[in-house]
């Protein structure tokens, strides 16, 4: 299974080897450097992309953690059953008040 690289990959490889080429070197030889610059790209990149993926993950779950934490928090701030009483608590004091408005005038 052989790396495919990018044309422009190749191209700078090869002017990367002629630009180190010593007097007496072949055309072999220096399209092997070649070649080998190319893999080395070709490793960096491969990990660098690695490298960005692990960061996304963790950013994701950094964002995540957050999130449900902060569920976490309202729930807790704000009790479910005073919510559900005070519009029973509201109307009964209406009521009696209004009773005694009645009674009293």
């Amino acid at each position: 299974m052989k790396n495919k690289v990018s044309p422009e990959v190749e191209v700078q490889a090869m002017k990367m080897a002629k630009g180190t080429q010593k007097a007496g070197q072949t055309k072999e030889q220096t399209k092997l450097i070649s070649q080998g610059i190319e893999k080395g790209i070709a490793e960096y990149k491969k990990q660098q992309g690695k490298k960005l993926r692990e960061l996304d993950k963790q950013r994701k779950q950094k964002i995540k953690q957050r999130d449900t934490e902060n569920t976490e928090i309202l729930e807790e701030v704000v009790p479910k059953r005073s919510v559900k009483l005070l519009p029973w608590i509201l109307l009964g004091l209406s009521w009696l008040g209004f009773g005694a408005y009645i009674i009293v005038f």
